[in-house]
């Protein structure tokens, strides 16, 4: 590990974590230079869904390179692209229901966000934007300035402004969040401006894993719509299956004007992203948001080949099924194991306990990788240890992680409840 500490920069956080040198991954486990298997409940924080080099998507990459198929194309015309935006059309967008325009921005989920915001603002000439409390969208400027860690914020160097924090779902006990929003929208008094848009994970990953109610969804909906307000949703880790269905925000019933899709959207976990924008407020001028790897062509046939997974209702059911066994497993460990304090958060394979005894999770985390599991923590304390399996993971998998799981907490808490 010499050669990471005294070359690579203080910023490096998750070598810090998972301090072993990689050299192979294959489905949901991961090898170390010394040959330890891992079982990887990290998937790339939400960017290797399919698991670790799914092999059609393997055999597709290497059959294009191999035909010196085109790499790099800025925003030309390819064939790649044009198989990618056709199938994407096919099997995502026209069975949802969908009309979206894609837009190509720079290949990471920030930049799918800067995209929206500076859309939102240019179609409706206001400069606001209302973000949530605990929401995570990125590490530049115009992303950093909605994300609520007080910590990524200071990274900055410089004011975070025109934006307004408002709480989100279940952020205050016993009190309707939406409520308290509308009132600043009503009041010509509250300081707060009607802003150009609203921006929301539906399920928070960095942010703890906290789920916002459909309900909460679909009256945040009512309210942009009645306000005249852009509703962006930030898809970059919830969506493409990761919650239970392509879209995060699918189950709630609702249509937002913007949507940020990046992280799994290839599939492969090489770098893309999308934003996909009401073809009404499609209002960039040409080259107006740019950027040189948007024309990501590896990134493409990958994500083409990954569609084959949502060309019927299979791997959603069984993505389903799976998340119950998960969430089961975590409602257990609550109630086996008391002394966690611990709370079940998420929906999906977003999922995660939260515990209220400080260090917990991250000394469950910890010790969680000496046995052979990688899993990270989240939320502005580190207060949830969260499980982010890929989507593709098979039973023996699962039950393999959840006694590394529970052995961890064992190590950490005093023996378990047995009636």
């Amino acid at each position: 590990m010499d050669i990471f500490n005294n070359m690579e920069s203080e910023v490096r956080s998750y070598v810090r974590s998972f301090p072993t040198i990689f050299t192979k991954a294959k489905g949901y486990k991961m090898w170390d230079e010394s040959g330890k298997e891992y079982i990887d409940f990290f998937a790339g924080a939400g960017a290797l869904n399919y698991g670790h080099n799914d092999s059609v998507m393997q055999k597709k990459l290497v059959e294009y390179i191999t035909s010196d198929g085109i790499t790099h194309s800025l925003d030309m015309a390819s064939t790649a692209k044009a198989e990618f935006l056709n199938r994407f059309n096919e099997v995502i967008l026209k069975p949802r229901d969908l009309n979206y325009k894609v837009m190509f921005p720079g290949p990471t989920g920030t930049n799918t966000v800067e995209s929206a915001l500076k859309l939102a603002r240019k179609v409706t000439g206001r400069t606001d934007i209302i973000s949530f409390t605990n929401g995570f969208h990125g590490m530049t400027i115009g992303s950093l300035s909605v994300t609520g860690n007080s910590m990524k914020r200071k990274g900055a160097g410089i004011p975070l402004q025109n934006v307004v924090t408002m709480p989100y779902d279940n952020y205050v006990d016993d009190q309707d969040s939406l409520d308290y929003l509308e009132r600043f929208l009503e009041d010509s008094g509250s300081g707060v401006a009607i802003p150009a848009a609203m921006i929301l994970e539906t399920v928070q990953g960095e942010g703890g894993i906290n789920a916002a109610s459909f309900e909460w969804l679909k009256k945040l909906e009512g309210i942009c719509k009645r306000w005249g307000i852009l509703l962006i949703v930030d898809d970059v880790q919830a969506g493409v299956g990761r919650t239970g269905t392509f879209f995060s925000f699918e189950p709630a019933g609702i249509k937002p004007d913007i949507v940020c899709l990046s992280k799994s959207l290839s599939g492969y976990g090489l770098p893309f992203a999308v934003t996909l924008v009401r073809p009404e407020i499609d209002k960039f001028q040409p080259g107006e948001h740019n950027g040189t790897f948007r024309g990501n062509n590896h990134a493409f046939v990958t994500a083409t080949s990954a569609l084959s997974y949502w060309e019927n209702d299979d791997f959603e059911k069984d993505v389903k099924v799976k998340s119950e066994k998960i969430y089961t497993f975590l409602e257990k460990m609550v109630k086996k194991y008391p002394e966690l304090k611990g709370e079940v958060r998420g929906r999906g394979f977003m999922v995660g306990i939260a515990s209220e005894v400080e260090g917990l999770s991250n000394k469950i985390a910890a010790n969680a990788f000496e046995l052979g599991l990688i899993m990270e923590t989240s939320g502005p304390k580190d207060e949830v240890f969260k499980l982010f399996p890929p989507l593709t993971i098979d039973e023996e998998g699962l039950n393999k992680g959840f006694a590394i799981i529970e052995e961890s907490i064992k190590a950490q808490v005093k023996e378990p409840v047995t009636n």
